[in-house]
């Protein structure tokens, strides 16, 4: 097994990502970052390791005119010889405001169709620490806030509308030479956007300009700067919900520990309305459920009670019966 490969089905068990018994829908634009984790993920799939069905799904924003349609069309050839089975969307894109993210919201909205029509549980993405340090850099010079500032998560809700999971498995390891090595080691050419040496955007002028200039300071500012946003991260309020009926154990395994350990807390004493009897003991068996691969684990509380991971939720149980949402 590739190292890459390897890396990435280390992080999928740290995320708590199902192996089996679900669909996952692979984003691949071409370039370099999503063509690592498809090969990876085909690997995986190949070596049985993970047994999901896997999607490949592209989407055309028609922004470059044929180059946009070469681009679907090296896509699908791929998923082709791999074996993938390839879902293909195209768009036209507003001209008017913000052209960046007018290309991002028609994405995800055929993302998030996609996810409907085939029940798929998460779809992913090939972000990497690049993309965590280029992001940080690009709202704090917005003037972002500490909010703003704060890492990606690896897993978080894909939309609103959607029940299924937003997860960048590359993202807390892989930087972009990775994927690049990747790909050159699979003897794959990834597609080049001449949109990403467009200089009038601001996210290409950090990072084709104002990182390499850091970079002179600390050769590892990319690193630096992603570590800083997994700070923040850590500082800011985490975004699950504990008051909620069930836990989503994705988003839950994709925190940092202490801040894992603190949300499990806070709703166990939502749950059952107070905090007595539950030991450490007690928090990690929860912990333990988090990280677990299977459904159907059980972790022991005091006074009878259980919590449950069962499709990919946590349930917690009092006098025997499970508190639906």
């Amino acid at each position: 097994m590739h190292k890459f490969t390897r890396s990435l089905l280390t992080e999928w068990r740290r995320l708590g990502l199902p192996f089996e018994g679900e669909t996952v829908v692979a984003a691949i634009s071409g370039g370099a970052d999503s063509l690592s984790l498809l090969l990876a993920l085909s690997e995986l799939v190949k070596r049985k390791k993970i047994t999901n069905e896997l999607i490949v799904a592209h989407f055309d924003h028609g922004l470059r005119g044929n180059a946009s349609a070469a681009d679907a069309e090296f896509v699908k050839a791929l998923a082709a010889e791999l074996g993938v089975r390839y879902i293909g969307g195209k768009g036209r894109i507003a001209a008017r405001g913000n052209l960046e993210q007018n290309a991002r919201q028609a994405r995800y909205k055929f993302l998030e169709k996609i996810t409907t029509e085939t029940g798929a549980f998460a779809v992913v993405t090939g972000h990497t620490i690049n993309d965590q340090a280029e992001t940080f850099l690009f709202n704090l010079v917005r003037g972002s806030g500490p909010a703003g500032l704060a890492a990606m998560p690896a897993v978080r809700a894909l939309e609103n509308k959607s029940e299924a999971l937003l997860v960048r498995p590359l993202l807390r390891w892989a930087h972009r030479a990775d994927t690049e090595d990747h790909c050159r080691e699979m003897n794959i050419e990834p597609r080049r956007d001449a949109m990403n040496d467009d200089a009038s955007f601001s996210r290409v002028r950090i990072r084709k300009e104002v990182i390499p200039l850091l970079g002179e300071l600390n050769p590892k500012v990319v690193d630096t700067i992603a570590q800083a946003a997994e700070l923040l991260a850590q500082a800011s309020n985490s975004d699950i919900n504990t008051e909620a009926e069930h836990l989503p154990a994705a988003e839950l395994a994709a925190l940092e520990d202490p801040e894992l350990r603190s949300a499990i807390r806070t709703w166990l004493g939502t749950r059952r309305g107070n905090l007595r009897g539950l030991t450490l003991k007690h928090i990690e068996g929860v912990v333990r459920l988090v990280k677990s691969r299977k459904s159907g684990r059980v972790a022991e509380l005091p006074r009878g009670e259980r919590v449950t991971k069962s499709g990919g939720r946590l349930i917690f149980t009092a006098g025997g019966e499970v508190k639906e949402a």
